[in-house]
């Protein structure tokens, strides 16, 4: 249960801002959000099933020690990607001519592939090996993450600002990733001088991705004017029914 709940946990953060959310709310200015939950949980459960095979195929020929470094070593890229943001291309929003639930399966399935919630499944189930418990829960936490985009996001953007939300994830991330890290090395690099090098490295590459490389706007543009979209087409179905 351990390893649902952190998988659960740990999609949520990364799913904040992620490219795939900014889909799912893109996609829900399109189709009714009930649609567009069942076309992400097709999709989550085809990639991320793919994504557990990778990660309990990996553990059988990688030694744990091994994969506990990697496993920390991504959680810090997690993190630096998180802090810097997704930005959603026209060319992952492009219309595919089916109905709305294969429509937004298939695009979402396509964002996912190489996407960071993807790849950190295949970590997560590299170290823990309970892939069904690990699937259900990185699927489990894509609706919710996804779900909180599509549903609340207008009021998120109303009163947590997008910055906010993307730091506190990455810091997240970048906790775990240390403290695994530091639990999995060898007892030689954790002297004085490769501490001072870690926190240096790292204070660069957070100020290169937060601040530098960032993308802003991205999840509230989408969320605020997906909001005005709805409330538009509310006025004129109004309009036309006084009609």
């Amino acid at each position: 249960m351990a390893s649902f709940i952190k998988a659960l946990l740990l999609v949520v953060v990364a799913e904040m801002g992620d490219k795939t959310q900014l889909l799912a709310m893109a996609m829900a200015s399109k189709y009714k959000a009930k649609q567009v939950l069942i076309g992400v949980l097709i999709a989550t459960i085809l990639n991320h099933a793919l994504a557990v095979a990778v990660g309990s195929y990996v553990s059988t020929i990688i030694p744990m020690n091994l994969i506990k470094i990697i496993a920390a070593v991504s959680f810090l890229v997690f993190g630096l990607w998180t802090i810097r943001g997704d930005k959603l291309d026209d060319e992952d929003n492009k219309k595919v001519k089916f109905g709305p639930i294969v429509t937004v399966a298939i695009a979402f399935f396509i964002a996912e592939m190489g996407d960071k919630t993807q790849l950190m499944t295949i970590s997560i189930a590299a170290e823990n090996q309970q892939p069904l418990l690990i699937l259900m829960g990185t699927t489990v936490g894509m609706l919710i993450a996804d779900g909180i985009g599509i549903l609340g996001g207008a009021w998120m953007c109303r009163h947590i600002p997008e910055v906010y939300i993307k730091w506190v994830a990455g810091v997240i991330f970048m906790f775990f990733g240390t403290l695994t890290l530091y639990n999995s090395v060898p007892a030689a690099f954790l002297g004085p001088a490769y501490i001072v090098l870690y926190v240096a490295l790292m204070g660069g590459l957070i100020y290169l991705f937060g601040v530098k490389l960032a993308y802003f706007g991205q999840v509230c543009d989408i969320a605020l004017n997906k909001k005005d979209d709805l409330s538009e087409m509310e006025s004129e179905e109004k309009i036309q029914k006084r009609a």
